[in-house]
């Protein structure tokens, strides 16, 4: 890792706009992202964790682009921004192969680079006669698969993961989890949200803890996930 800066995330906000109880037409704001602070740098691997609908998700969709934070700065120095979601990316109706065509146009490549990768994104994800099925007969593994293989063949500045490693069998999760390590020794910038410790542990250098749309903590791995621990303990514990 070095000290330039890939991210900068100050004092973000993001609000959802819900409605109020039955038979009411008011509307009230929820707000999954309120006051998060945080850095990447050129060739890290960050970690993002905390537990179900803290703003994790939301999080990763401000820093792909896909929405903008309400309040706070958020500043992006990197051309082009991945996002690997099971719940975002995907035109359904297509097939995999046809998906693979216009998410990498999506992330600036060329169709002459697209035809030299395709082979090798097939391969990777393991889908075989599927590829040319649309993707609504596909399980949330396959997706997971095809997904993956596409971010990690197109090789954006940033890549951002959405626990793509907790989806699919045993053997696809070693495989992506090694060549996440090929590629995070060779200094490109990811960053990973999981709910497995040991994932985080493994492959990232630094963890950001999110609770309730707030950081609680950022710093070396292995300190906030011991943080983050205790906290769910004590939760656990009530």
């Amino acid at each position: 890792m070095n000290n330039n800066v890939s991210m900068s995330l100050s004092n973000i906000g993001y609000s959802y706009t819900m409605r109020g109880k039955l038979y009411s037409l008011r509307k009230k704001k929820f707000w999954a992202l309120k006051d998060v602070n945080f850095t990447l740098f050129d060739g890290e691997a960050l970690g993002i964790i905390g537990r179900n609908g803290v703003g994790k998700s939301t999080l990763l969709r401000l820093m792909a682009g896909i929405i903008k934070p309400e309040k706070g700065k958020l500043k992006i120095y990197k051309k082009s921004v991945s996002l690997l979601s099971l719940q975002v990316g995907f035109l359904e109706y297509l097939t995999g192969r046809k998906n693979i065509i216009l998410s990498a146009l999506l992330l600036g490549l060329t169709y002459e680079e697209i035809e030299s990768l395709m082979l090798s994104i097939i391969k990777f994800s393991e889908l075989d006669d599927f590829i040319d099925q649309p993707i609504n007969t596909y399980s949330s593994g396959m997706k997971a698969r095809l997904g993956f293989s596409i971010g990690f063949h197109c090789n954006p500045d940033i890549l951002l993961i959405d626990e793509v490693f907790s989806v699919g069998d045993e053997n696809f999760r070693r495989k992506s989890s090694d060549v996440m390590k090929k590629k995070i020794k060779s200094k490109n910038t990811v960053v990973i949200v999981s709910h497995s410790p040991a994932v985080l542990l493994e492959i990232c250098e630094r963890v950001v803890w999110i609770n309730d749309g707030i950081t609680m903590a950022e710093g070396k791995s292995n300190e906030v996930i011991k943080e983050y621990q205790s906290f769910i303990k004590t939760l656990n514990t009530r």
